[in-house]
């Protein structure tokens, strides 16, 4: 096998919505066997999810973090990162998955430069313990019911899609209220634009300066903004951000350290050898064999 991580595209066998589908945890533990990949094993997803648990408690790893998770609990799963389950038998929940076109499109009914941010996971957890007395799971039940009432096609699709902007509404609505320090300002929207450029040029650049530079501020203030935003440090953020990038290419088998050394923009192996150690305490290899 070429890749140890699969990659795990959007396929839904639901013609009547495109770009949208929504199944049962326990479904997905039911069937775990007869999929392409094993759902409890780390892989990527190219397309983006939530994770809504509605009973049982355990564990869902996200970017190489594992997270308790019990009932009332939803994880954002972005387009690119690691995630896997570890299911249980008292486990009980919903998935919805959806393509980023479809997210696009839905993005003009959503409050957009609010809920796009729900799924980055630089400015916050992925996530989120709705409160009891909320109707979220109320919202959820109701997209699932529609989504599989034959009997309801007519005008399905945008039934579907109202219902999703309700269930984000409300979501954005609850985040903001738990990270009500996130506030909207010109420093969040520098921030993403330094985000931007961080994901676009980091195999050139490690340096804070070089992104300064590029937003024609200085490095000081670059970091003030940092600060800020997310609590941390301009080169602080740009660091997460290549262990991250380094460690999800890492568990791709296909790839040797010494490679992606050189990938990463690293001029020596032994230079990332060292950069990774230091800021994990594991070398590549050591990294990569944990998760062998």
């Amino acid at each position: 096998m070429k890749n140890e991580l699969p990659q795990i595209q959007f396929e839904s066998s639901f013609f009547q919505v495109e770009g949208i589908e929504i199944i049962t945890l326990e479904g997905l533990m039911q069937r775990r066997e007869s999929l392409n990949h094993f759902p409890e094993k780390p892989h990527q997803l190219e397309f983006y999810a939530l994770a809504y648990y509605t009973a049982g408690r355990t564990k869902h790893l996200v970017d190489f973090v594992w997270h308790e998770v019990k009932a009332n609990t939803l994880l954002y799963l972005s387009k690119g990162q690691v995630n896997a389950f570890n299911f249980k038998a008292d486990i009980k929940g919903y998935l919805i998955l959806f393509t980023e076109d479809y997210f696009i499109k839905q993005l003009n009914r959503l409050p957009n430069t609010e809920v796009v941010r729900l799924f980055n996971s630089h400015l916050f957890s992925p996530k989120l313990q709705i409160p009891d007395n909320s109707k979220v799971q109320n919202y959820i039940e109701l997209l699932f019911a529609e989504f599989y009432d034959e009997k309801e096609s007519y005008n399905k699709a945008n039934t579907i899609d109202a219902l999703f902007t309700v269930l984000f509404s409300k979501l954005e609505q609850l985040k903001k209220f738990q990270t009500f320090h996130i506030k909207e300002s010109e420093k969040l929207s520098q921030f993403l634009q330094f985000k931007s450029l961080v994901e676009q040029h980091f195999t050139q650049s490690r340096n804070a300066d070089f992104y300064a530079d590029k937003m024609h501020m200085s490095y000081k203030h670059l970091n003030s903004i940092c600060k800020e935003i997310i609590d941390s440090t301009a080169k602080q953020f740009i660091d997460a951000f290549i262990i991250l990038e380094s460690k999800r290419r890492l568990i791709n088998s296909s790839v040797k350290s010494t490679e992606l050394a050189f990938n990463m923009g690293f001029e020596e192996p032994t230079n990332f050898v060292k950069y990774f150690k230091k800021k994990t305490g594991l070398t590549p290899n050591m990294f990569k064999n944990t998760h062998k």
